[in-house]
């Protein structure tokens, strides 16, 4: 599903070059639900960009579903993504002049599909947000709100579905219920997710977990709850 083979990301400071991950080589089988944990400036949240296309590295080769990343121009990362992925952010990217149903379903009405209002409705109900279609971002709380990015992410379908802290600014009953949508989500659909996180509740559900240090894979290990402490 995901294969990264010596991939590094280098970017430019104001006090010179500097290297945000090293030599990072993994293989993601279809399915998996991998979380990647460890300490803040690890390099967590850049290799989720990596994997998404968000960022190009700067070293090595990345593959998704056997399209080599590293190699497409702008527009053909934008439509891969468009077809196979989901991202979910920490801070939701809705689009605060549009309702809960249209920002979930304009980026199916891009894509040409044409239920796209029926299947954004569908997964607003999913998600519990079936009452709150026609409501605007500022009209939601920050639960509903991630709510929504998450009925976004899914309602194409995605192969992949790539979660950047996706409680991080929620409060622990809200974080609490994305969690449980989230993996939901990802059992509904059969899609692989990837997810960085600081929450070791949440990286214990994962089916194999990452830990980053200083810009490495420092552990790399299957239902290892313990490597998110």
């Amino acid at each position: 599903m995901l294969s990264l083979s010596n991939v590094g990301l280098t970017l430019a400071g104001n006090a010179g070059a500097v290297t945000i991950l090293r030599d990072i080589t993994l293989d993601i089988v279809r399915g998996q639900t991998v979380g990647m944990v460890g300490p803040s400036g690890s390099g967590k949240s850049s290799l989720l960009m990596l994997m998404g296309g968000l960022e190009r590295a700067t070293e090595g080769q990345i593959t998704a579903l056997g399209h080599d990343l590293t190699t497409l121009n702008e527009d053909a990362l934008a439509r891969f993504r468009r077809d196979h992925m989901g991202v979910v952010f920490q801070s939701f990217h809705l689009i605060p002049t549009m309702t809960a149903l249209e920002n979930v379903a304009t980026p199916m009405e891009l894509a040409g599909k044409s239920d796209a209002f029926d299947r954004a409705a569908e997964e607003l109900d999913t998600v519990g947000l079936g009452h709150r279609m026609d409501h605007y971002p500022a009209q939601m709380s920050g639960g509903e709100q991630q709510r929504v990015a998450l009925a976004r992410a899914a309602a194409p379908r995605p192969d992949i579905l790539l979660a950047d802290e996706p409680t991080g600014n929620l409060d622990g009953p809200n974080g609490q219920a994305i969690m449980d949508l989230l993996f939901g989500l990802r059992d509904r659909h059969g899609a692989t997710l990837m997810l960085v996180t600081h929450a070791p509740d949440l990286a214990a559900r994962c089916d194999r977990v990452i830990h980053l240090a200083d810009g490495l894979v420092a552990q790399d290990n299957p239902r290892a709850a313990k490597a998110a402490e």
